[in-house]
Order: C-alpha cells, then sequence, then structure tokens
C-alpha cells in the first residue's frame, strides 16, 4: 500500500446530522457561481481522501469522520459566515478551506480565535500567512513566488519588454500582480500600464482598445478564469497583439471551452505546482481520482494534500489524548482542548510523504514544496512547459 494512503489513519465517513461519535473537517469552496468548477474539483480532492480513510476501519475510540461541505460563493462575508458555522459545531476539528485569498483572509482570524486548524489548499496571497496566526497553513506555493517566475519567463524566455497588467483587485489577483510587477521593473522591463477589473465584468473592449494603441508584447492578467476568458476571446476581437499570459486562477478547461480553442491558443500561465501527471509520487492519487471524478482538476491534488494532513493531526491528537476526546468537561470547553491538540500536533509536524514529495511547513505555516509550473494551451488543451525560477 503507498505511503500516501498509509498515513491517513482509521477513519469512515459519516452524516453530518448529531453524532456525539463523529468528529468533522470542514471543507469552504464556491461551490455554486462561476468559479463552481474550480470549488467542486476541490471538494472532489477532499471527499477522496475521506474515501481513502475509510477504507481503513474506524478511528480511535470508535470515533467516525464526516467532511462538512459549504459553499462561500468567492464572497468574503459569504465566507465569514462559513467560518462562524464551522467554529460553532462543537464536532469540527479542522477546516480545509477557502480557494480565494480574499475569502481566507478573514475567515483566518474567525478560526484563529476559535484555535480550529485552518489548512488552505490554494489561496496563495503571503499576506495571509504573515498575520502570525498559528492556525494557518497552506499546502501550495505563494504568489511572491509566481509572480516573479512569471517576470522571469516572459522577459528572458518570451523576450516581452512592453507589458500591459490587469487584475481582478481582488486579495488573489492584485497580491499576484504587484507581484510580477515589481519583478518585471528589477528586469528592466517597460510596464504599460496596470488596470483593474471587477470580477463578473463581461465587456471589456473599452480597456482592450486602450491597450492595443500602447502595442504591448504580452498583456498578463492576475485573476480567475471566467473573466480570463472573457479578455481572452475580446482580446481578439480587439485586435491586440503580442502574447497573453496570467496565473494559477486561469488553470482550468473550462477557460479554453469559454474562450474558444482558437482564442486560446498559445496562451501562458504559471500554475502553483507543477504537472501533477509527472510526479511519480502522486501517480497513485491520480489514477484513483480519475477512476472515481474524471480529469484531475487544477487544485483537487492540494485539496487532497490538505485533507489528508488534517485527517493525520486528528488521528495523532485521538491517540496522544484520549481523555479530552471522552467528552467529559473540566475548567476549559472540551472543543477548545480538542482543537487545541490538533494544533499541538501540527505544531510538532516533522513532515509526511505527500502528493509532491514531503510536505513541510515553515514557522509561518507555508508549504516548503514551492514549484511553480508553467503550462501552455495547445490544440485545446493545456501541455506543460517546465517548472519555472523565480530567481
Amino acid at each position: 500500500m503507498s505511503p500516501w494512503l498509509l498515513f491517513a489513519g482509521a477513519l469512515v465517513i459519516a452524516g453530518c446530522g448529531r453524532d456525539d461519535r463523529v468528529i468533522k473537517i470542514g471543507f469552504v469552496a464556491p461551490l455554486t457561481g462561476d468559479q463552481a468548477p474550480h470549488g467542486e474539483d476541490m471538494r472532489n480532492g477532499a471527499k477522496l481522501a475521506v474515501e481513502h480513510a475509510n477504507v481503513q476501519g474506524e478511528l480511535l475510540g470508535g470515533y467516525r469522520l464526516a467532511l462538512v461541505e459549504l459553499d462561500d460563493q468567492r464572497n468574503p462575508t459569504q465566507a465569514v459566515v462559513a467560518a462562524k458555522r464551522l467554529v460553532a459545531d462543537r464536532d469540527v476539528l479542522a477546516v480545509v478551506g477557502h480557494l480565494n485569498s480574499s475569502c481566507t483572509m478573514p475567515a483566518s482570524a474567525i478560526y484563529h480565535q476559535a484555535r480550529l486548524l485552518q489548512i488552505s489548499p490554494v489561496s496563495s496571497n503571503p499576506q495571509i500567512s504573515r498575520q502570525g496566526f498559528d492556525t494557518f497553513y497552506r499546502t501550495c506555493a505563494t504568489d511572491d513566488l509566481q509572480g516573479p517566475a512569471a517576470a522571469l519567463f516572459a522577459v528572458r524566455e518570451l523576450g516581452a519588454t512592453r507589458i500591459f497588467i490587469i487584475d481582478d483587485v481582488t486579495t488573489y489577483g492584485r497580491g499576484l500582480a504587484n507581484e510580477l510587477e515589481k519583478k518585471l521593473r528589477e528586469l528592466g522591463a517597460e510596464v504599460l500600464g496596470h488596470e483593474g477589473i471587477t470580477q463578473g465584468e463581461k465587456d471589456f473592449m473599452p480597456l482592450l482598445t486602450k491597450i492595443k494603441s500602447l502595442e504591448p508584447d504580452l498583456v498578463y492578467f492576475a485573476g480567475m478564469f471566467p473573466e480570463g476568458a472573457l479578455l481572452i476571446k475580446q482580446r481578439l476581437d480587439a485586435g491586440v497583439g503580442g502574447s497573453f499570459m496570467g496565473g494559477d486562477g486561469l488553470f482550468d478547461p473550462v477557460l479554453i471551452d469559454l474562450a474558444t480553442p482558437e482564442a486560446a491558443e498559445g496562451v501562458i500561465l504559471t500554475t502553483i505546482g507543477s504537472d501533477i501527471h509527472q510526479v511519480p509520487t502522486a501517480q497513485a492519487f491520480v489514477n484513483a481520482y480519475e477512476e472515481r471524478f474524471g480529469q484531475v482538476g487544477a487544485y483537487s491534488a492540494y485539496s487532497y494534500e490538505a485533507t489528508t494532513i488534517a485527517i493525520w493531526a486528528i488521528q495523532q491528537a485521538l491517540q496522544n489524548n484520549r481523555n479530552l476526546f471522552s467528552r467529559t468537561s473540566g475548567g476549559v470547553s472540551p472543543v477548545t482542548e480538542r482543537r487545541q491538540a490538533v494544533l499541538d500536533v501540527m505544531d510538532e509536524f516533522a513532515g509526511h510523504p505527500g502528493l509532491f514529495g514531503v510536505q513541510r511547513f515553515d514557522e509561518k505555516g507555508d508549504s516548503l514544496i514551492r514549484d511553480i509550473g508553467l503550462f501552455t494551451v495547445q490544440d485545446g488543451r493545456f501541455v506543460f512547459l517546465k517548472t519555472a525560477s523565480w530567481e
């Protein structure tokens, strides 16, 4: 049996009703709306982790595991509502989520106050971990690596010297765009402009007409795939020349469908990891995921990784603190003590054999696996180019 399955421990999936012998892991992402494809891919990764754990049996003491799925609608206000709901459920001992950094940022403060472990699969804005919350971890690389990697590729390999930057004015989009711009200027490239759009906006022709007049070598978009697809398609209609590049928020096959394969041909993007299909330690996961759900999504593996780490931490807490999980109360609320026991395990986390290699975290909770992938669209599909350098 492969290591990535063995470490998960002995668990059984359960429903989400009142049950004194259930332990819950919260999962939060956009499950409705235009970003639902990303959210569903993340949810499938988390579900698969629970299902793999399920085949092993029960937790110590006969506890069972449940995944509580909530929809934050990519909205920071709804993310806070979801966080408060999970905090109020005494059986929730860890949270996997959110997708958007703009959702993770406010929610992380709520989890921290409640002493509830949060592992984000993909929220990549570096400021999240710089808040100093010891409840926060993430299994992805950060945008202060992704932005410079994109800049280096654009200048040194594409030969772009005149670049226009667009972002979606979210925590993720603006943060990634700023990291890109900083590195571009260090490399001596000319930034022709940097403007924001709004998520949900549909007509970008006025902006693209302005960009056309500047004759850029490259247009870069830091945002998500619904708006990215429209920019790619309307860019051709506006006659904007040069290359088009973006960040990991564009990495979904839906982008190609929405933009049309013809318009998307040659688009380049960075991702917060290498091609999962080319990582030897991830092949068992890929096979299991594709048999269960179909094509692996951009964030499926990171969600699987985050969930298996949460499962491992809960299992270790049970082994180390059996009395705490007997529901006897002392001077401190039992739920606070149980959640703290899980955090104590994470504080001593020395790594585990994960999908991308041995997963470890630094003192801020950031993953020490910091690969940035480069992909291009070719013949209607994403094709891996290489692992990029940010230095």
